[in-house]
């Protein structure tokens, strides 16, 4: 691979012009796709395999036309303090307030509040439902308009109006905090380079991957029915590894160019080194990503190919683009330690002259020589920050996790103070009568059960369909539908519903929202398991062809499962427990997403391995070309801990911009990556892995013969390119090889 990955970076930078070409061309066929895509239409929540699913697909057949699947808003009213609902005027501004919004063309029914009866006992609050014949995506804006202004008259009247439901949803925005992310990034670099022109290029190799990544998906979203969340992941995950692949190809060109080796010649042994790694490294996060298919989620499985496939452009230019962009930056990319005098150049000469050792070898030897302490060390602070997520609760959030600002929020705790927690997540009853044989005493069995059961408040009358072998009945509960209580009330009426369902019959089937959350949760906790030992045991395999080795690949496996234990314990620790919650924005804390570990688990191992893979690959190399394997660790740190560092604070900068997101599983996702590459990067594979390795010996590097035989030589280290240099040097061995 390092022969053929050599040839390709020396054939992007004499070809550069046609490579850059190329990629720009790209970008602009996915900008233009993007611009001249219609709007995303339904991006469809199914759930196969769930009750709650199975209840939605049976509503669609049997309740023919009531649109299952659209839009809806509840509309709250507060009268005045001291006033009621029912008073003259406050009931003539509700009133025709109800009048305007049935006139919608898209609305397909609106509920008298007084004859439907949803006024609260007290008099002071009112709703009325709208329910519409599209989903809340497809919703003309002249719709939402209609229903601010219905709102927007009615408290002119003197009313405190608020819309909650669907109808009114927006695209998550991400906030400042998302540029300021980016800027890090750009200061990182400088830094670590000296150079300004060296510190753009990964920075513009990685805007293009992610431009031509997020236009395509945004060109297909309507086709593929993908959500907004889908490109702000995708966007999220191709920054920071675009930034972090090109890092370490420019950072091994430099050190190409500081051995003294010409600028073609350094450019084609970078992607043969550094290369390789990259693309064993994004192997490791395409597979993670990809393997999100598993959990049989379409919206999960959808978003993991989507940011598989940015992940995957990112590769592909790392490989072509930066040798190409190399190639065009000349002389203005400087070897390793050139830098300006501005930016820390005397300074680098200095240490140079005096042999001074860099912080990484300081801190490889200071390991070296004390392992088991490190170990332990790291261990235990991994450990006490993993404490928290032995109080994980799991569940998907709803208008009572929006910030209070949004006017779904508000209306959410209206609807709270006038009915009770529970009137936010009413449970729907789908009674299934077609082989009893009398389905209304079925119907009313179902009723009298769940009206017996602990945590019931309301139990609506069922109401049938036309042919009279199906009902619905809704149930609200006396608890917020997040809570632990709503989550048991769910099971007892599945249990109750299967003792009727022996006496009767009839198929009782919970679903709502609220039961769909909950559905979702325990399939997502039941996929986990299946899901780590694939990806773990797919990376694992791969790990052992790149590394040649069995211990090293189970240390980096284990060393994973500890960052992402302490990174779940410190976001139940902040959006669980409101440790900073106020720092972060965290307006609302409850319950964690319920795909927020299954999520993790993916892509944080994707990550993990970015840098187990730069930095032991190092390792590897000098083990390969005889140092001691305590050598051979101070090598890979001196060479690889400055730009691993670089890397990982670049990657931090990137995921913590996702915070200020208005979207809560975008934020509480940017916070959970962020904290975990902080875990992995500057514990795990800082200090857990030089001390094992030093602990290890030569015993690290083992690996049957019998299995070395039969495993492919993929060659990481460049030894190809030796032989080859080998080859065709001069006798006196101090020209370049010739042109491969």
């Amino acid at each position: 691979m390092a022969t053929f990955l050599y040839r390709l970076g020396r054939l992007a930078f004499r070809r550069r012009h046609f490579v850059a070409l190329i990629w720009v061309a790209l970008l602009a066929v996915a900008g233009i796709g993007a611009a001249s895509a219609p709007p995303a239409g339904s991006t469809s929540f199914s759930i196969p395999g769930t009750e709650a699913q199975k209840a939605f697909d049976l509503l669609e057949q049997r309740f023919p036309g009531q649109s299952a699947d659209g839009a809806t808003a509840r509309v709250v009213f507060k009268a005045p303090d001291g006033e009621k609902m029912t008073d003259a005027g406050n009931k003539a501004a509700v009133l025709k307030a109800v009048d305007e919004l049935g006139d919608g063309s898209e609305v397909a029914s609106v509920a008298d509040p007084y004859e439907g009866k949803t006024v609260s006992e007290d008099g002071t609050i009112a709703y009325t439902s709208v329910k519409y014949d599209v989903s809340g995506m497809e919703l003309e804006e002249s719709s939402k308009d209609a229903l601010e202004d219905a709102a927007q008259q009615a408290r002119d009247a003197g009313l405190t109006v608020e819309i909650g439901g669907d109808a009114l949803q927006a695209a998550p925005e991400t906030g400042a905090t998302e540029v300021i992310g980016i800027a890090v990034a750009a200061v990182v670099l400088v830094i670590t380079f000296g150079s300004l022109v060296a510190a753009g290029l990964p920075l513009l190799t990685a805007l293009i991957g992610v431009g031509i990544g997020v236009s395509s998906i945004t060109a297909l979203a309507g086709v593929l029915e993908l959500g907004s969340t889908t490109s702000i992941l995708a966007m999220m995950i191709g920054l920071a590894v675009g930034i972090d692949y090109a890092l370490f190809i420019v950072s091994r060109y430099r050190a190409e160019l500081a051995e003294g080796r010409a600028r073609e010649e350094a450019a084609g042994r970078a992607v043969g080194t550094a290369g390789s790694a990259v693309v064993f490294a994004g192997l490791t996060v395409v597979i993670a990503l990809v393997g999100l298919s598993v959990v049989n989620i379409p919206m999960l499985t959808k978003m993991g190919i989507a940011a598989a496939a940015t992940v995957a452009i990112a590769v592909l230019i790392a490989l072509t683009m930066v040798p190409a962009l190399l190639g065009y930056a000349g002389r203005r990319v400087k070897p390793a330690g050139a830098k300006s005098r501005f930016l820390g150049g005397a300074r680098a000469e200095r240490d140079q002259q005096r042999n001074k050792p860099n912080m990484g070898t300081r801190w490889a030897r200071f390991v070296v020589r004390r392992p088991v302490a490190v170990l332990l060390l790291g261990i235990v602070g991994l450990g006490a920050a993993a404490v928290p997520a032995a109080s994980l609760e799991l569940g998907l959030g709803d208008d009572g996790s929006q910030p209070t600002s949004t006017t779904q929020r508000r209306a959410y705790d209206l609807l709270s103070e006038g009915f009770g927690p529970g009137f936010n997540g009413p449970l729907m009853v789908v009674v299934d009568a077609k082989d009893s044989d009398a389905p209304q005493a079925a119907f009313t069995d179902v009723s009298d059960e769940i009206k017996g059961l602990d945590g019931v408040v309301t139990v609506t009358h069922p109401a049938p369909n036309e042919a009279g072998d199906t009902a619905t009945i809704t149930v609200i509960p006396d608890s917020k539908p997040s809570s632990v209580a709503t989550e048991d009330l769910v099971h007892a009426i599945r249990d109750a519903g299967a003792e009727v369902r022996t006496d009767t019959g009839a198929e009782t089937l919970v679903t709502g929202s609220t039961a769909m959350n909950i559905d979702v949760s325990e399939k997502l906790n039941d996929a986990l398991i299946p899901y780590l030992v694939l990806v773990v045991g797919l990376a694992f395999l791969l790990l052992i062809v790149v590394f040649r080795s069995i211990l090293v690949p189970l240390k980096a496996a284990l060393g994973f499962l500890l960052s992402v234990l302490a990174a779940l314990g410190a976001v139940v620790a902040v959006f669980q427990w409101g440790w900073l919650s106020g720092l972060l924005g965290v307006e609302e804390t409850g319950p964690v997403m319920s795909m927020m570990p299954i999520f993790m688990v993916g892509v944080v191992f994707g990550l993990a391995m970015d840098y187990e893979v730069f930095l032991v690959t190092r390792m590897r190399e000098a083990y390969v070309h005889g140092e001691t394997p305590d050598e051979a660790v101070v090598t890979g740190f001196k060479h690889g801990a400055r730009v691993v560092t670089a890397a990982a604070v670049i990657m931090m900068a990137v995921f913590a911009g996702f915070i200020g997101s208005s979207e809560s599983m975008v934020k509480m996702i940017g916070f959970g990556l962020a904290i975990a590459v902080f875990f992995d990067a500057f514990v795990v594979r800082m200090a857990l892995v030089p001390a094992v390795l030093a602990l290890l010996g030569k015993r690290a590097w083992w690996l049957p013969k019998w299995l070395d035989r039969a495993l492919p030589n993929v060659d990481v280290e460049g030894e190809g390119l030796r032989a080859m240099a080998a080859d065709r040097a001069d006798p006196d061995g101090d020209k370049e090889l010739a042109r491969a």
